[in-house]
């Protein structure tokens, strides 16, 4: 016999088998009454549809709501009037119709980690969305001051400059 197969391994073979054991015990004996069973489920495809209020998002910030591409901070930056309010700078140009959309220049120097600056963003997200509405069909690039932190402090101070810049 080979060496794997033969007389002297099947020495280390148990000759007592497990005793069989009994079907784990489930919290509640019926099927989920709402959902369906088996081939009648539906396959799940993609993540589901965002969930909105009538047919829009009132607060959101879609595509349509931020800068986007480099030539338009570059414009913005350049020929856009600029205002310094508590530290924040303020790059703006009113247009003729639209959403108020928005730009933001968070650097290494704002802060280091990339979860820091994430949040900073967040917050400047958040005040914008929560004001766009007083804003009118502006162009908006956000500038914080260095050392900034992001916070619920931050949030309040954002919105009442911008409720500044509005009005």
């Amino acid at each position: 016999m080979s060496a794997f197969f033969g007389p002297a391994n099947e020495a280390n073979v148990p000759t007592v088998e497990d005793a069989p054991r009994e079907a784990p015990r489930l919290s509640r004996e019926k099927p989920h009454a709402r959902r369906a069973s088996g081939s009648a489920q539906s396959p799940r495809q993609g993540s589901p549809a965002p969930r909105t209020v009538g047919a829009f998002k009132r607060f959101g910030l879609g595509r349509g709501r931020r800068l986007r591409r480099s030539a338009e901070f570059e414009h913005l930056l350049r020929s856009g009037a600029r205002r310094s309010l508590a530290g924040y700078t303020f790059y703006l140009e009113r247009r003729a119709g639209g959403a108020p959309r928005l730009g933001m220049l968070v650097t290494r120097k704002h802060a280091a980690a990339a979860t820091e600056r994430n949040y900073i963003k967040r917050c400047i997200r958040e005040a914008f969305r929560l004001e766009q509405h007083r804003l009118g069909p502006v162009d908006l690039l956000i500038r914080p001051p260095l050392g900034a932190r992001g916070s619920a402090e931050m949030v309040r101070r954002l919105r009442e400059l911008l409720a500044a810049l509005a009005a």
